[in-house]
């Protein structure tokens, strides 16, 4: 079924490689009811929709598409959820999830009619390694900020302009490393070093036990907690509370009430338009950074996605799991459900199918019961997977001719600013910008495909909707 000699791997891998992901991802299923229960929602409701969410989306991914991704509400974009539409634009979170389903919907729309696709095709080789290497860096910029290693100090050699205009010093915060005298980081530590040795002595499974072996090494440094294993309290109170969240997004209060007012209209469609938007290309951002280096989509596999109708090709396959995936985590009340960039770390393990993602979906199902377990897992044992991941992806920079700058500055814009603005579609927004800017300014119009042209007046349009927000 998931042809797992052609594809050069084995039972054994992948399972190794879905459990990774797992580990890699499954502090999701805590932090997002955490960020979704200051809404109002219920935490146990959000704690379920997230699971089944996951559950549903990455199982689609990997039954249907057969490739190695996992899907889990995104971060950045609950985020966006809660600070943005419901704080600071007012809206309900049951307008909010009615505008996370026609999200959803409009991501549906344009990956059946191609766009997505054409999109894809649109950027240049050169911009498609950057944001694999781009990947890189924003995956072990995760590690390293999980991991606790470094923090933010106020520097007196920076400024700050105030509104009055006057320029004070020493406001600024700068990143620094933190001192070596915290239990958790000194586990990252230990962690990563580990990670390492067990990787450049070809190990089998040398993520997924750096893992296990960390996070058993933190029992007797008391910084894993194993009070609560065993533990299945509230489950039931959690499955009571999911009637609150499901189908709200269609009620009187949802859909229902977010066209009424039509002075809100234009601020309603802006608000789906940016979230269509960044979900859209931090899902492309992860399939090209880290299909194309894996080989998962191969050239073979790209040339009949350029070729063919309907969903023939995996990278096909893929787009339209990853876009219902949004719509059903609407219905089942959480935030946009969208393609975990964490999923590298299985890949890394050696995933090349939809069996890891089957795996993976097993576990976020079983963690309905076995939330303490998973939850014993601390942020200093994934941590180091994430870094390794991302050295592993750094590989993909060396294609690009550092040497031409016509080349050079987009590339490092897609490259670099993922990790600078923590965020896979803003490095892929600064990247097209400076290459349009690049082409126009050097005569070269013309080589700017329309698409391409299009997306970065739409990024464009997008960064001022959000300062208008």
């Amino acid at each position: 079924m998931f042809k797992l000699k052609e594809h050069g791997t084995s039972v054994g891998t992948e399972i190794i490689a879905g459990l990774t992901t797992f580990f890699a991802m499954s502090y999701i299923i805590f932090v997002n009811p955490a960020m979704l229960e200051q809404t109002g929602m219920p935490w146990g409701a959000v704690f379920l929709a997230t699971i089944f969410a996951s559950v549903v989306g990455t199982l689609v991914m990997g039954l249907f598409a057969n490739v190695p991704y996992a899907q889990a509400p995104g971060m950045g974009l609950n985020a966006f959820f809660t600070y943005t539409v419901v704080f600071a634009l007012g809206f309900s979170w049951k307008q909010a999830l009615a505008m996370v389903f026609l999200c959803g919907i409009i991501n549906i729309i344009i990956t059946v009619t191609k766009l997505r696709k054409a999109i894809i095709r649109s950027i240049p080789v050169s911009l498609q390694n950057a944001i694999g290497g781009g990947i890189g860096i924003f995956i072990a910029y995760i590690g390293v900020k999980n991991a606790g290693l470094i923090n933010f100090t106020s520097d007196p050699g920076t400024y700050t302009l105030l509104d009055s205009g006057t320029v004070i010093a020493g406001s600024g915060a700068v990143p620094a490393l933190v001192a070596l005298n915290n239990p958790a980081v000194l586990l990252a530590i230990i962690g990563l070093v580990l990670t390492i040795i067990l990787l450049v002595l070809k190990v089998r499974g040398a993520i997924l036990l750096g893992i296990i072996a960390t996070t058993l090494i933190g029992i007797p440094m008391g910084v894993v907690d194993v009070s609560n294993i065993g533990t299945t309290a509230g489950v039931g109170e959690a499955f009571s509370q999911l009637g609150t969240t499901l189908g709200a997004a269609f009620g009187k209060e949802g859909m229902l009430s977010l066209f009424t007012d039509s002075a809100k209209i234009p601020l309603v469609l802006m608000t789906i338009f940016a979230f269509s938007l960044s979900d859209t290309f931090d899902t492309i951002g992860t399939f090209i950074g880290t299909g194309r280096r894996s080989g998962i989509f191969s050239e073979e596999d790209e040339a009949l996605m350029h070729t063919s109708s309907g969903f023939k090709s995996k990278m096909d396959k893929a787009l339209f799991a990853d876009a219902i995936a949004t719509s059903v985590g609407a219905v089942l009340g959480t935030s946009n459900t969208t393609t975990y960039v964490e999923s590298a770390a299985g890949i890394g393990a050696g995933g090349r199918t939809g069996l890891t993602s089957v795996v993976t979906a097993l576990m976020f199902l079983a963690c309905i019961f076995i939330a303490p377990v998973a939850g014993i897992v601390p942020a200093a044992a994934t941590a180091p997977a994430l870094i390794v991941v991302g050295i592993m992806m750094l590989a993909s920079f060396k294609e690009i001719l550092w040497d031409n700058l016509e080349v050079a500055i987009p590339a490092f814009f897609a490259g670099i600013f993922m990790a600078f603005c923590y965020s896979i579609s803003y490095g892929i927004a600064t990247g097209f910008i400076f290459y349009c800017i690049v082409k126009i300014f050097t005569g070269k119009f013309k080589e700017i495909h329309p698409i391409l042209l299009v997306s970065t007046l739409l990024f464009i349009a997008n960064f001022i909707i959000l300062a208008r927000l």
